[in-house]
């Protein structure tokens, strides 16, 4: 057993969950036999317990580091801070430097608040719209964390963030008392999200959408979405968590059109140091001087350093046009090397945030190739998140390697029960109790 398996099993007795991130749990890529714990990682390399060296190929510390791990220049940024003091009884200067920079990116904005996690950012957000229109009810689309507000959509339908968070996740701990106060509609179905505004009208205190992530959106949803809010004089907060600095240097929404009165942004925008930013008109962000927000380690100086550092290098760099790139070379291969072996596969999302998905056995297959292409030296799931770090040399060797994992994949269909090629259990696809 590898040392990774070992120190995972002490985990699942120690740590409810066995790890801090459900996203992280090996069982949702290869049971018994994921790599979960890491010695170093730089670039786009990584380092087991074991000494074993893997291209990451998946989700870069899920999402965190477009720039890729251990950035040179972030570190020294950082490093900076550390040896001047990152926390003291006054202020980071930072707070103020990268506030005027992140509204010149964001013209429309006129007001920040800082935090350091995705889930918190959101929560804010979502207190400093109740706290201006004093109306409770949000509707949503889309994954935007592990709070209340959010996971309350759950307590009248178990079922209700099945196609937007993980199925059978329950709202466990959740005061009762928050429901309704929070309901989802999928993206792009304008007839339901029409449906919510006239049931709930009189008490809606603001919209929630997840910019983009596994498909377009279509103009008139967009159009439909600020129509209503403006009507209700309610406000339109999009989540840039996981499409923020992708598209391009600054929120998705500022490509697609929409326009929003509170944006969100977290792991994208600080190379995998803690950082959450919310942006937002002083109509609705002024608001939060009305409501208790407030946290000592928001005011901690690495999280807007790095930030201001991964900025300023994506800039120079144009990072976003190249890891667009990267990510349309993946998808494509995806699809041809499907069509090479003859096996039927759906590829989506934007380019820097690729999945695909087997029509045939989904979750076995999905584990099939994740253990194929881990014994050819790659961390690979059917998701694909492009950092700066990808080079050719690592896009070649993972295409070669995709080549020979779907002629297995085929083989294993051929002869009619791919889960004989498992050397362990398949993969979980949802939120399961570990014991």
């Amino acid at each position: 057993m590898s040392r990774s398996q070992e120190l995972y099993k002490e985990a699942k007795k120690l740590i409810p969950g066995g790890v801090q991130l459900l996203s992280k749990r090996p069982e949702q890529f290869l049971p018994e036999f994921w790599p979960t714990y890491y010695k170093k990682a730089k670039g786009c390399e990584i380092w087991d317990l074991d000494d074993n060296k893997y291209i990451d190929m998946s989700l870069m510390g899920i999402g965190s580091c477009i720039l890729g791990y251990a950035d040179d220049d972030v570190n020294s940024a950082v490093l900076k801070v550390i040896e001047t003091g990152n926390m003291t009884t006054l202020n980071a200067p930072e707070e103020v430097i990268l506030a005027k920079k992140i509204i010149e990116l964001h013209p429309w904005a006129e007001m920040v608040r800082y935090a350091r996690t995705g889930g918190e950012a959101m929560s804010i957000a979502v207190r400093i719209a109740r706290a201006s229109t004093r109306k409770d009810i949000i509707l949503f689309s889309g994954y935007h964390g592990w709070h209340d507000w959010y996971l309350s959509a759950n307590i009248s339908s178990d079922a209700a963030l099945d196609g937007h968070l993980l199925p059978g996740l329950k709202p466990a701990g959740v005061p009762r008392s928050l429901k309704n106060t929070s309901y989802p509609f999928f993206y792009n179905d304008e007839e339901e999200f029409l449906s919510l505004i006239s049931r709930y009208e009189n008490n809606i205190g603001g919209v929630v959408l997840e910019t983009v992530r596994n498909l377009n959106p279509n103009k008139s949803f967009l159009v439909t979405l600020k129509k209503e809010t403006i009507r209700l004089n309610i406000p339109l907060i999009v989540d840039e968590i996981s499409s923020g600095f992708r598209l391009n240097c600054g929120g998705a929404h500022l490509v697609l059109d929409v326009k929003p009165d509170i944006a969100v942004f977290a792991k994208g925008i600080s190379n995998g140091y803690p950082m959450g930013i919310i942006i937002g008109n002083k109509k609705y962000m002024d608001a939060a001087q009305n409501t208790f927000i407030s946290s000592t380690y928001w005011t901690e100086k690495i999280g807007p350093t790095a930030t201001l550092a991964t900025i300023e290098k994506m800039e120079k760099l144009k990072v976003q046009s190249y890891i667009m790139e990267i990510g349309k070379e993946v998808q494509e291969a995806w699809i041809f090397m499907a069509k090479k072996h003859n096996l039927e596969i759906k590829v989506s999302g934007i380019y820097p945030l690729s999945h695909f998905e087997f029509a045939e056995f989904p979750l076995i297959l999905k584990t099939l190739f994740t253990q194929e292409m881990l014994t050819k030296g790659f961390l690979a799931t059917t998701s694909f998140y492009p950092s700066y770090a990808h080079k050719q040399q690592h896009i070649k060797k993972y295409i070669c390697a995709i080549d020979q994992t779907f002629k297995i994949i085929k083989q294993s269909l051929k002869e009619g029960n791919p889960k004989t090629y498992l050397k362990g259990p398949e993969c979980q696809s949802g939120f399961k109790r570990l014991t």
